[in-house]
């Protein structure tokens, strides 16, 4: 993926080199469960602060604000490494592309902004740390990236790739262009009404998958621009990535077994293939996760 093509101007702030929370701070994960937390929290497009402490009273360790940095919204060009110049290109991209896509059906698109931070951040939902992995808090309109991340992804995940980490970045801004229409709160509100823990479930699965099927729709516009010049490779890495990611896979991996009610994101095929809607259609009305009865999903 010749991603260097893309343009540039995505609203990027930089909260790198802050060293993290004094005394260590913040602790995510550990004890019981904790391998499964970190394995489920990854990547998925929510601030899992209230699961990990972060909406909880601060201690006087946690309150001590000099462990995040100021946040630098111009950085100079001889100050931007490449991790800053690939999520800017990435991010612009998708600004063009959803942007366009509102247009056309007469609204207007709020670009979003990504924070780069690195092992501990203070966001509008709470505080989270590397731990929690890329995610959109939707009470700021931020998405928030530690590019260390792109190194588990190679490890763990899959395998990695530019146009994989790409995907992760798609990824939470389709959970901002859902933000955006207001099916996150309407989704929200369902999960209040449900009337089980598995339904509560069911709905987030489906906004998960239509964030992937969204991140598709970005992808295809990028390979019909022909600015990136896609690979197969490059579009097999991100399919890899959609397979790992899967609930079934990170449960079995993480406690042996799979417990279909207790999924938040979908499977493994079903991220395939949503992601694989959005790439092939190009068609943000083709990502309507909504309508379909749930085991058709």
């Amino acid at each position: 993926m010749d991603w260097k093509n893309l343009p540039t101007g995505g609203n990027i702030e930089d909260r790198r080199g802050g060293g993290g929370l004094p005394g260590g701070g913040l602790a995510v994960g550990g004890g019981i469960g904790g391998l499964i937390l970190t394995l489920i929290a990854m990547f998925f497009g929510v601030d899992l602060g209230g699961l990990t402490g972060g909406n909880t009273a601060p201690t006087s360790t946690q309150s001590q604000t000099q462990g995040f940095p100021a946040p630098q919204t111009q950085v100079p060009q001889q100050q931007r490494d490449e991790a800053y110049d690939f999520v800017d290109r990435i991010v612009a991209s998708t600004d063009q592309t959803w942007s366009r896509i509102f247009q056309q059906s007469g609204r207007e698109y709020t670009r979003p902004t990504l924070v780069l931070f690195n092992q501990y951040v203070q966001s509008g939902c709470g505080q989270a740390s590397a731990a929690t992995g890329p995610f959109y808090c939707p009470l700021d309109s931020k998405m928030y990236l530690d590019t260390s991340f792109f190194a588990t992804m190679d490890r763990r995940l899959g395998g990695g790739g530019d146009f994989a980490y790409s995907y992760v970045i798609a990824h939470e801004v389709g959970h901002h262009v859902q933000n955006e229409l207001g099916i996150a709160d309407q989704v929200e509100r369902r999960q209040r009404a449900a009337r089980s823990e598995a339904e509560a479930n069911s709905y987030g699965v489906r906004l998960e998958l239509q964030a992937d099927c969204f991140a598709g729709v970005w992808g295809n516009s990028v390979k019909g621009a022909q600015l990136a010049n896609l690979s197969r490779e490059d579009i097999q890495a991100a399919i890899n990535t959609a397979a790992a990611i899967g609930d079934d896979n990170l449960q079995r991996q993480s406690q042996g077994y799979v417990v279909p009610d207790s999924f938040t994101h979908g499977s493994s095929q079903q991220r395939v293939n949503w992601f694989l809607r959005g790439f092939e259609s190009g068609n943000p009305n083709q990502c309507d996760t909504f309508s379909q009865e749930y085991n058709q999903l």
